[in-house]
């Protein structure tokens, strides 16, 4: 907030052409994302009733947060909680749901330089994606997004809290048209649209490493149980950005194990976890941006082959001790030329 205020005085506030210092602010502004991402992660909290023993405080100040934020809390909790009963099952996991060889584009859409392109996109309007268009999310009968209450996504007692979530973002989205006309469309894309999209990116990076790595396994119907599912995700360390993120990507595990529990009990609960887990669970301890890129090209689809690809220089890369059935699914790497499809 006080970046902001020094920037809105010292660089010009209407018009275009105040936009040239403005990259500068930028520049210095993954920290106020990251701060924001913060708040979104306190709206998360709420959607699994762990910030307040009263439902209605969690939904009132979930509600209020997520919607600042552009998010459908209602409809977004509902996704989300079925993601964690779950996580990691091919047919009905609700998010980052892998594609099988026999599912892959062919040919140049697999090679690396479109593989980093489609990243860049990830990170930009991947979430929004999600959200209005289920990209990369469980397949259904029919097209499925977070807004509309007769989506699949929802059952028919989830219907009335999608409009309520449909009503807030319509009031914010008023609340910032309101601002545009007073201070400019220009004012509105530096200090809100710029900072939305890094609060983005910082989601799509820390969820998809949560659940996309060589050493975590998918499973078919018939492999699939909750317990497994929970303990395929990875804790890793975002260095100082841990606090500002209330520890939610380097306590994943425990969460998935207790979504209840609220963020502040997390890490003494990972420590218990740890002994007790043993080869079970996974910590990753490569650098976050070298993860993203390295598990991005690496993980292109999963494969029933009881070995995974597991070839990258980390801490703690051992596969979660499994009986090499053929329901369980592992991530592999794309040659140069991309997969044959399997037939």
């Amino acid at each position: 907030m006080a970046l902001l205020l020094v920037a809105s005085q010292l660089i010009p506030s209407r018009g275009w052409a105040g936009l040239a210092p403005w990259p500068v602010y930028w520049f210095f502004q993954p920290a106020q994302g990251a701060l924001a991402t913060g708040v979104w992660v306190i709206a998360h909290e709420c959607g699994h009733g762990a910030f307040s023993k009263w439902q209605a405080v969690n939904d009132g100040v979930g509600l209020v947060l997520h919607s600042c934020l552009l998010v459908p809390y209602f409809s977004w909790k509902h996704s989300h909680r079925r993601h964690h009963s779950n996580t990691a099952s091919l047919e009905k996991d609700e998010v980052f749901v892998p594609p099988t060889a026999s599912e892959l584009a062919d040919g140049w859409q697999q090679t690396w330089f479109v593989r980093v392109t489609k990243l860049a996109v990830t990170l930009t309007i991947g979430w929004p994606c999600y959200l209005f268009l289920n990209v990369s999310g469980r397949k259904y009968e029919r097209p499925a997004n977070h807004f509309d209450p007769y989506s699949p996504i929802f059952s028919k007692r989830e219907r009335l809290e999608v409009l309520a979530s449909d009503a807030a973002l319509g009031l914010v989205l008023t609340g910032l048209g309101g601002l545009a006309r007073t201070f400019g469309w220009a004012w509105l894309l530096k200090v809100y649209v710029v900072p939305y999209l890094i609060v983005n990116a910082w989601l799509v990076t820390i969820t998809l490493l949560q659940h996309t790595h060589p050493a975590l396994p998918h499973f078919a119907a018939g492999e699939w149980d909750w317990l497994r599912g929970a303990l395929s995700t990875v804790d890793r360390s975002y260095g100082f950005l841990d606090h500002m993120f209330h520890h939610i990507a380097d306590t994943h595990v425990a969460h998935h194990l207790f979504s209840g529990m609220p963020h502040y009990h997390a890490r003494e609960a990972t420590a218990v976890l740890k002994p007790l887990l043993g080869p079970y669970y996974q910590f990753d301890a490569r650098s976050p941006g070298r993860a993203l890129l390295e598990d991005w090209l690496r993980c292109s689809y999963v494969s029933p082959d009881p070995t995974p690809d597991l070839k990258i220089n980390s801490k703690s890369d051992h596969k979660i001790p499994l009986s090499g059935a053929s329901g369980v699914f592992w991530y592999r790497s794309l040659p140069v030329g991309g997969v044959k499809k399997a037939k």
